[in-house]
């Protein structure tokens, strides 16, 4: 351990956006007090820590979470490729490893947690500071720690606690830290950031420069976060981890439930939607300059999923360190006017996710009673003017894309559906109609079969999420603008956390329930939960209980969160993973060059992908690298091996 943490007094100075070996240190030597003398100096450290955090968690190729689930399939070249080295979906497909784990964060994470420390225990000494500033930079610090805990706690569970930094001269022994127990870490976390929220600024507060940094709101929204997933039952009673201990024979988990954990988040997350509210954040919404109410809706939904820090329901964002779209991105080969070479276009929504969006009514396809579910795979046509521009009048069109909510033709593009480009004006229709089929320009495939050496969309769905920016009536090069942000925490997460702690607290749900629930839905242009599943469901009384509005929360977030690297994680605290994860993928015969070809002649979708995998209780916690278990002494998650 000793050699890490060495390691992570040399990586102090090469944290990104740092640039301290470019400083011309006085007197040719730079030390920790004379660099925390100068406020310029300080604020660089500050900012290098916000750099390390954004260069993992907000970027789709390193943050596992946005690949690792079930959301996405993609060809074999890019499983395969070592040009991106996709480490999601190589946990995915249950190769993760104990040796040079995937999408490890451990080093990186104590490295930020170390240059935390040092800021804390030094900017007292910044001489050309106000008072105000001081308090709000440690404060804000403490935050960012406190974020850095709950990540690492989220995929290692019981971790290390490192309240000051520790002298380098002491001996090895004296690095061997056990592990705390999780709720010990939980506690932890919601200490930081308890201390943090007097100096915080609320969003309005803040100047630009730093809209990356934690405003008010975001702080109670994380500890609200934190304190559902202490509430969750990876953490709270599971049985999978009743016996896992410490080398000196500690329980690190608890095996018995505590339902009080429930109430504690569920008033974390009330208070947290209460001070959002008061602060002027707000769900998107409100459109009026399209044709229809439909496509107003799915442009409050696509205006969700943007921002350039100027999203008001983005608590916490961070900008996007690498061109992530070029992966979802249609590659439009033959279409010189929206062909780009980096467009791959093979990552696509799986059909689990295509599925999993609700009908018109707001009900799960297999719910409700005027969408037929056993002809989802048959052909129809639209004749409705609602969905007029949505999808095209009066031909084919696979049942599966009709009659759906906002949310999936604002995410979801597929065969015979319309890809919205802009408002149509007398001249000029925006509307860019999907033709996947085998042969046709530009979307379907150019190849005979299923390839293993070419970006190859291989189900016939391409994701719209995500590149409202990119792919608009201007075309691709014209829109990347290189300014665009992730969204770490939203708004919509607060509610969905309301609803979801009040349901497991409570005996019986209540307004407690349905009414922040029905603010996501509302936004989403679907019925309030009660009416929908009263007025139009085949099971009305599922509303009305505990386990019935688990199910449907559940699938909210699912649906809410689609592609924004939440479902890795919620199918992990619900302890849902291993039923769901193991699960074949399916698509459309993209080879199919003809209408019955391309649907399986009706019948239903074919398997496309089948080397995904997930072994409990293994996968619920990620390994620690084997060979730092045999420096520091620390115990290894259950299933990976080692003591």
């Amino acid at each position: 351990m000793k050699k890490y943490l060495l390691s992570i007094l040399c990586g102090i100075l090469l944290l990104p956006g740092c640039n301290y070996l470019d400083m011309v240190p006085e007197k040719d030597i730079e030390t920790i007090e004379s660099l925390f003398e100068q406020r310029t100096k300080v604020e660089l450290w500050w900012k290098g820590l916000y750099a390390e955090l954004n260069n993992i968690f907000a970027d789709f190729r390193v943050n596992t979470a946005y690949l690792g689930a079930d959301e996405f399939v993609t060809c074999q070249a890019l499983h395969n490729s070592t040009m991106y080295n996709l480490d999601g979906l190589k946990i995915a497909d249950g190769l993760q490893m104990s040796q040079n784990p995937y999408g490890s964060i451990w080093y990186r994470m104590y490295v930020v947690i170390r240059n935390c420390n040092i800021f804390l225990e030094n900017v007292d000494h910044t001489y050309n500071m106000s008072e105000e500033d001081r308090n709000w930079w440690k404060a804000d610090v403490k935050a960012v720690k406190a974020y850095v805990y709950f990540e690492l706690v989220r995929r290692y569970g019981p971790i290390c606690l490192i309240p000051q930094n520790m002298p380098v001269d002491l001996p090895v022994k004296d690095y061997q830290l056990p592990r705390q127990h999780v709720d010990s870490c939980f506690k932890e976390i919601i200490n930081l950031l308890d201390e943090s929220m007097e100096y915080v600024p609320k969003h309005s507060q803040r100047i630009s420069n730093y809209g990356h940094t934690f405003s008010l709101e975001a702080v109670y929204a994380l500890k609200a976060k934190v304190l559902l997933y202490a509430a969750s039952p990876l953490f709270n009673g599971n049985a999978f981890y009743s016996d896992f201990r410490n080398k000196n024979g500690e329980l690190l988990f608890n095996s018995t439930y505590d339902r009080n954990k429930w109430l504690l988040a569920a008033e974390a997350a009330d208070k947290a939607a209460e001070m959002c509210e008061e602060g002027g954040r707000a769900l998107i919404s409100g459109a009026t300059g399209k044709k229809t109410d439909l496509l107003n809706k799915m442009a409050d939904i696509e205006n969700m999923s943007f921002s350039r820090f100027s999203n008001s329901e983005y608590l916490l964002e961070w900008k996007y360190p690498s061109p992530f779209y070029q992966f979802i991105l249609p590659r439009l080969v033959g279409d010189d006017d929206n062909f780009d070479s980096q467009a791959l276009g093979c990552l696509s929504p799986s059909m689990k996710m295509v599925e999993m969006y609700y009908t018109a009514n707001g009900l799960p396809i297999d719910a409700d009673i005027t969408w037929s579910y056993s002809n989802r795979y048959k052909l129809a046509s639209e004749s409705s003017p609602v969905y007029e521009g949505v999808i095209p009048m009066n031909i084919d069109v696979v049942n599966l894309h009709l009659r759906r909510e906002p949310r999936f033709y604002a995410c979801i593009a597929g065969d015979r559906m319309y890809w919205q480009r802009g408002t149509n004006t007398v001249d000029k229709d925006y509307n860019f109609l999907v033709k996947a089929h085998k042969g046709e320009e530009p979307w379907g495939t150019q190849y005979d079969f299923i390839v293993s050496n070419s970006w190859q969309n291989i189900n016939g769905y391409w994701l719209k999420k995500h590149l409202f920016s990119w792919f608009n009536t201007l075309g691709y090069a014209n829109n990347l603008q290189g300014n665009e942000t992730a969204a770490i925490i939203r708004l919509a997460e607060v509610y969905l956390m309301q609803a979801e702690a009040w349901n497991e607290y409570l005996d019986q749900p209540d307004s407690k329930v349905y009414d922040p629930l029905d603010k996501v839905r509302e936004r989403a242009g679907i019925l309030p939960v009660r009416e929908a599943w009263g007025s139009y469901s085949n099971n009305p009384v599922k509303v009305t209980t505990k386990v019935g509005m688990r199910d449907i929360i559940h699938q909210e977030y699912s649906v809410e969160f689609a592609f924004e690297g939440h479902r890795y994680w919620d199918l992990r605290r619900w302890l849902t993973a291993h039923q769901t994860m193991n699960e074949k993928q399916y698509g459309w015969n993209v080879i199919g060059t003809t209408d019955q070809a391309f649907y399986n002649y009706e019948t239903g979708p074919v398997v496309v992908y089948s080397s995904n995998k997930f072994i409990a209780p293994r996968d619920y916690l990620d390994p620690f690298d084997a060979e730092e278990i045999l420096i520091s002494g620390m115990v290894q998650n259950p299933g990976w091996g080692g003591k």
